[in-house]
């Protein structure tokens, strides 16, 4: 894409001071011009950042580490307290929060704004969640004895995440391990630096102690190999690719560390003949084309029964073609840029290689300029498509036709990913049938929606391992002692 001049926010933000080109360690920020930040809508420069060191992550490290004895002593209900403090200043800087991630990522305004939201959903449910960390006695087999189960923080924790949710990716895993009383190293995005840096702003501001968060920009090897390999991480928190995630575990083996993987993802969206028409592709359209289709849980592969196929692509079409394409920050746009030239040309290719192994083109053809992709409807595809197997990450929805149930969950279930699986039925006894049979962490039955705080998130096969939000997200960040009390009789 074109480079043009670099450009300064700053001037639109209510408070400047939020976006900062530092990085984090020990509650000082250091800044180094060594890597430009480009926003995706122009090419243009944001401004630069550190590429910090194996010895600047070394330091994190450390700072993570000399807090968290005074951190993990605080009461739960103090940790709730600074939890829920930094959850108020996140609304309270909603719109500049979104500005900053709208600027740097892409996504329209709007999804900006409730990112904001849903990202602070998180704090404020593991704040109260702090307050519910409970432990249990176990009667003992032996009189005179009494054991205790009791849950303690898992320690210094790792923290890697991508760049299509800068904010919520970010909260989803911290506010759980700091409300366990854990100490956090954070690596975000190098395409994606600055909501991150400005929650370290706002962290600080809620009184949250130096070295508690520590946030680390640069290129994930050098940090993610000091982080993995060091023996003071107990815990690693990672969302991306698979591949990537395999490799980090593989690196973490060595000194065994507790793992939360959220990876790759090949959503079947199931439509039945007996759905309700018009939800079904109101579904679909806030399942595919959320932040332009770049979501690890958006609808891949949208499976159409015979008897609804031609009535849903024909309104699917409808509604796609009415998408309006632009600048995030521009006037009542759906769908923003694409982050960056190597998302739009594999986009461009799935598309190619579909129409070339006889998919056709549902949607009317749009002139864009190069940073965009054109969000499309495919009709005819099948398994030997390349989007069949691969996640596109972008505003491309194939239709795949189906015949019986049998056959639908044959090609839903027929891919190593399991994160997320949608379906539409009115059919009672195939909701639970189907829904029991999807081989997926996450099913939603007539809805496109699946993202809460307040439910578990996480898929399983090679989508990764362990859960994020609910009751179970805490978890991963607390291990069980056995404590046996002896001498009592």
């Amino acid at each position: 894409m074109t480079v043009h001049a670099k450009i300064d926010i700053r001037a639109q933000l209510r408070d400047p001071a939020l976006l900062t080109e530092a990085a984090l360690i020990d509650g000082q920020w250091h800044s180094r011009p060594d890597m430009a930040v480009h926003a995706p809508a122009t090419g243009t420069v944001m401004g630069h950042m550190p590429d910090c060191t194996a010895t600047e992550t070394q330091a994190a490290i450390t700072a993570a580490q000399t807090a968290l004895p005074a951190w993990k002593a605080k009461t739960n209900a103090e940790r709730a307290d600074l939890l829920m403090a930094w959850y108020q200043l996140m609304l309270d800087h909603a719109d500049d929060l979104a500005l900053i991630l709208t600027t740097e990522q892409g996504k329209p305004l709007s999804e900006a704004r409730g990112e904001i939201q849903y990202g602070a959903s998180f704090v404020r449910w593991f704040a109260e969640e702090a307050r519910r960390i409970n432990g249990h006695i176990i009667p003992s087999p032996v009189a005179g004895k009494k054991i205790f189960a009791m849950k303690e923080a898992v320690g210094v924790c790792a923290i890697i995440t991508p760049w299509n949710f800068p904010n919520a990716m970010i909260t989803r895993k911290v506010a759980p391990g700091l409300a366990a009383g854990c100490t956090m190293v954070i690596k975000p995005s190098d395409f994606t630096p600055y909501s991150a840096l400005a929650l370290g702003v706002l962290a600080e501001r809620a009184g949250i102690p130096k070295g508690v968060i520590n946030i680390l920009t640069g290129r994930p090897e050098v940090i993610g190999e000091a982080l993995t390999q060091s023996p003071v991480v107990r815990k690693l928190s990672f969302t991306g690719s698979t591949r990537v995630g395999a490799l980090l575990a593989e690196q973490c083996a060595p000194t065994l560390k507790k793992m939360s993987l959220e990876l790759g993802g090949n959503a079947p969206f199931v439509v039945f003949d007996d759905a309700d028409l018009a939800a079904a592709v109101d579904g679909a359209m806030v399942s595919k084309f959320r932040n332009g289709g770049q979501t690890c849980v958006c609808a891949n592969r949208i499976l159409v029964q015979s008897g609804i196929h031609d009535a849903f692509v024909a309104a699917l079409a409808e509604k796609v073609d009415a998408l309006r394409v632009g600048p995030g920050t521009g006037e009542n746009v759906d769908i923003g840029p694409m982050i960056n030239e190597a998302a739009i040309e594999k986009i461009n290719r799935h598309v190619e290689d579909a129409l070339a192994h006889g998919a056709r083109k549902a949607t009317k053809p749009r002139e864009l300029d190069r940073q965009y992709a054109d969000p499309v409807v495919l009709t005819g595809a099948t398994k030997d498509m390349q989007l069949a197997s691969e996640e596109t990450f972008g505003p491309v929805a194939p239709i795949f036709q189906f015949d019986t149930e049998e056959e639908a969950l044959e090609i839903a279930n027929g891919t190593p990913f399991g994160l997320a699986a949608y379906f539409y039925t009115t059919d009672m006894g195939r909701a639970f049938r189907f829904g029991e049979a999807l081989e997926a962490g996450l099913v939603a039955l007539n809805t496109g929606a699946l993202s809460h705080a307040e439910a578990p998130f996480g898929g399983v096969k090679s989508s990764g391992l362990g859960r994020e939000g609910a009751q179970e997200g805490i978890e991963e960040y607390l291990e069980t002692k056995a404590f046996h009390f002896g001498g009592l009789g």
